[in-house]
């Protein structure tokens, strides 16, 4: 039994750093570092959660590879119940190529693979419903899922008792509201990084922005936004600011699934919603301090140290 399921998105990273340019041709560029991680937006903020001392179990589609044999056993040795990870017939496992840039920075060369093969029959629901949080990660690269279907699994999640939480993976698309709005009413924190919420919103104002969220439904907007820190809006109350922490940042991959992690770890912990963001941007930003998805976080010890004694940008 665990406080926190994670659906979605689960996804082999190899990260190239530092990433000036790509060579020409069949041309050779030298590079300091090269690693593979966990990542995605369920798979990633699992790891994390399970570094914070938190029951996690994740839910699902890996091939019938070795890229998809290290996601699971990487998973299961943090102590992260896999057994909703399951194998697609089909797909190779979802996986993506990341050129960091020096900045940090990075653009993303993506195989969607067998987490387009993720359906409502994939779902335990005895897991689900002995949860506290489900975490959907991963909303527009789930194809089997996305639109219809998200809203049907949330709507028996959220009758179960569960709390939603819900992040993005997208780029600009035609039909990504028509995709989401949905599953909307179902969700009670709902939380993008301000470029895809202004993606999905097509505006760059934060204040119509959490409006169109709230229009649709949504319980919370929690609104990542890089070195401006944090917006958490509740529906008909005031917006919330919380300030970043100052870090040398290497690589901002995986930065926003350590934020979900902290968060939601801070709403099971009993904390308001201004500490529980402030517990997210801390993981975040030690996320950014290393190379990968799975960097810089330790334990809960280390993260509440850096929460209350790191700067935070003024």
């Amino acid at each position: 039994m665990s406080d926190v399921i994670t659906l979605g998105a689960h996804i082999g990273d190899v990260h190239a750093w530092p990433v000036e340019a790509i060579p020409a041709g069949q041309q050779l560029g030298i590079i300091e570092k090269i690693k593979l991680s966990v990542a995605g937006t369920a798979a990633g903020t699992a790891v994390d959660l399970a570094k914070l001392g938190v029951s996690v179990s994740t839910v699902g589609k890996v091939g019938d590879d070795s890229i998809g044999q290290f996601v699971t056993a990487s998973m299961a040795a943090r102590g992260i119940d896999v057994s909703g990870l399951t194998v697609s017939p089909h797909s190779q496992t979802s996986s993506s190529v990341l050129p960091i840039r020096p900045d940090g920075s990075r653009p993303a060369l993506h195989v969607i693979g067998a987490n387009a093969d993720l359906t409502e029959d994939d779902i335990p629901w005895d897991l689900v419903a002995q949860a506290k949080v489900l975490h959907m990660g991963g909303v527009f690269i789930l194809p089997g899922l996305d639109g219809k279907p998200m809203a049907r699994v949330l709507e028996r999640v959220k009758s179960l008792g569960v709390t939603v939480t819900m992040d993005f993976l997208m780029s600009p698309r035609d039909d990504a509201q028509e995709m989401l709005a949905p599953s909307l009413p179902f969700v009670d924190y709902v939380m993008p990084n301000i470029e895809e919420a202004g993606w999905l919103v097509g505006s760059e104002d934060r204040a119509e922005i959490i409006q169109w969220l709230h229009d649709r439904g949504a319980g919370c907007s929690v609104l990542t936004m890089g070195g401006d820190g944090v917006s958490i809006a509740e529906k008909g109350r005031e917006e919330i600011l919380e300030t970043a922490f100052d870090v040398d940042v290497v690589d901002t991959t995986g930065c926003g699934d350590a934020f979900s992690s902290g968060f939601i770890a801070g709403l099971l912990a009993g904390e308001s919603l201004g500490e529980a963001a402030t517990l997210g941007l801390a993981c975040g930003s030690l996320v950014a301090t290393g190379l990968g998805s799975d960097a810089g976080i330790v334990d809960r010890a280390q993260v509440e140290a850096f929460r209350h004694e790191h700067p935070r940008h003024s």
